[in-house]
């Protein structure tokens, strides 16, 4: 036990020596009239790394009550002010009820949480909404790397833009004269994701003692979880090699390609909100699709999620199916990458949900998709049999897509980011007025009450 607090210690140390010292300690400049007072708002959650502890002690700084729910050694690290944090140690079958009676003794009017499908944040989320409670909800951005999603009540397949169409939102942007800003093209943090994910898991493993009720949320072990993330971490060099060598040869290799946007097996977005339960099932889908309906001259690009650990058995999946259907010498497999440079030649795209598709949609790209997504607008994206879609698909209606992208990003899409020092300084200066107005970023814009938006720039 003692080794476990010393093996604990060294980490933390060096989660600090990691972290630096550039972070922004300046106080909230917040626009007049929003004030935390008289408000108490509820952490549970958050993305790997520091970004909910610097949120809420800006929350603080605006005279708002800060209060934290953690579940496991992880969550507990990453939040420093031992006074504001309450560990659960109960069952998940007890925290419906432990969650209510924390809303009613700490006098709780917000939630804050990171995605809303695990269990414990969709159980936190029914709970809240029943009481009237406002519910904050961070996720990556829908345009990411370089934004980040906020939301109020849910995100991704429960998000209100689900419900929104075009001419909704060309209404809401008629006061707006904002600048389209140009697509990312890099993942942007992925190597501090990576560490940050290897750290939480790291502090799960060796130092849970005191959460022996703690399960996680997806289908691994802490413990596989952590070796994914250290083997992701050491494989990144020879990783980077062997994409530059498939990229170089798709681009070089003069044939049309189509690509299959690939997401984590394990991702909210694939699990709650798409008809398949494993990536086998959307590779078949597609593999099928191809073989049936793109011309024998044309080829077929497999690109996986920056982040792939290899915990789903794509690459022999793959060369099972391309066998079955009789594609093979067409079907190719890229290990995440730049998606920017693949997609300057294709003919058109696939995916389930991924945001990675607003890239497509962009470059006027056709796009078919098969999940619920909030980009998934009958002006840009195809519906059409995967079998015909190969065969020959529409482009979409690129001027709707140009102002349903100005929407998001007048609206829930923020400039910054969770897990560098440098995205959460950007993140922090939009975030916590955001979170204080009254109105949620969809009716603030509509209202003419939305604050003036950043220019993506790099911030020192």
């Amino acid at each position: 036990m003692a080794s476990e607090g010393r093996i604990a210690g060294l980490i933390f140390a060096e989660m600090l020596r990691y972290e630096g010292r550039g972070e922004w300690k300046g106080t909230a400049k917040a626009m007049t009239g929003l004030t935390g007072q008289n408000r108490a708002f509820l952490f549970l959650q958050g993305p790997h790394g520091p970004f909910f502890q610097k949120l809420g002690q800006m929350l603080r700084r605006a005279n708002a009550q800060v209060w934290r729910v953690g579940f496991n050694a992880g969550d507990q690290a990453f939040w420093r002010d031992a006074k504001t944090y309450i560990p659960y140690t109960g069952s998940a079958l007890d925290w419906p009820e432990a969650f209510r009676q924390i809303l009613t003794n700490k006098n709780i009017t917000d939630i804050v949480l990171y995605g809303d499908t695990r269990p414990i944040h969709a159980q936190a989320v029914a709970i809240a909404r029943d009481a009237g409670l406002t519910v904050h909800v961070y996720e990556e951005g829908y345009m990411r790397p370089y934004w980040v999603t906020y939301e109020r009540d849910g995100t991704n397949g429960n998000s209100k833009l689900m419900e929104m169409s075009v001419p909704q939102m060309r209404a809401a942007l008629e006061t707006s004269d904002m600048d389209t800003a140009l697509p990312p093209a890099s993942w942007g943090d992925m190597r501090q994701h990576i560490f940050y994910g290897a750290l939480y898991h790291g502090f799960v493993l060796l130092a849970n003692r005191r959460y022996r009720n703690f399960r996680p949320h997806r289908a691994l072990s802490v413990r596989e979880e952590f070796h994914l993330y250290i083997k992701r971490l050491l494989l990144m060099p020879l990783q980077a090699i062997e994409r530059r060598l498939a990229t170089w040869r798709i681009r070089h290799g003069g044939f049309p390609y189509h690509l299959a946007l690939l997401q984590l097996e394990h991702d909210s977005s694939f699990q709650s909100h798409s008809p398949f339960s494993s990536m086998t099932e959307f590779l078949e889908t597609v593999i099928e699709g191809f073989a049936l309906g793109a011309p024998p001259h044309h080829h077929l690009v497999i690109k996986a999620h920056p982040l792939e650990d290899g915990r789903a058995p794509i690459r022999a999946e793959l060369r099972r199916l391309v066998r079955a259907h009789g594609v093979k010498g067409r079907v190719h497999y890229v290990r995440g990458g730049k998606l920017a440079q693949l997609l300057d030649e294709a003919r058109s795209a696939v995916t389930v949900n991924s945001t990675a598709a607003q890239q497509v949609l962009w470059r006027g790209i056709p796009l078919r998709t098969f999940g619920q997504a909030v980009y998934a607008k009958p002006e840009f994206v195809s519906t059409k049999p995967l079998r015909d879609f190969f065969a020959g698909a529409e482009r979409p209606d690129r001027r709707a897509y140009t102002d349903y992208r100005r929407y998001l990003l007048e609206t829930s899409q923020i400039a910054g980011g969770f897990y560098s020092a440098q995205g959460r300084r950007q993140l922090l200066r939009q975030a916590v007025d955001m979170m204080l107005a009254p109105e949620d970023p969809y009716d603030a814009l509509e209202s003419g009450t939305a604050a003036p938006r950043q220019q993506l720039r790099i911030v020192p």
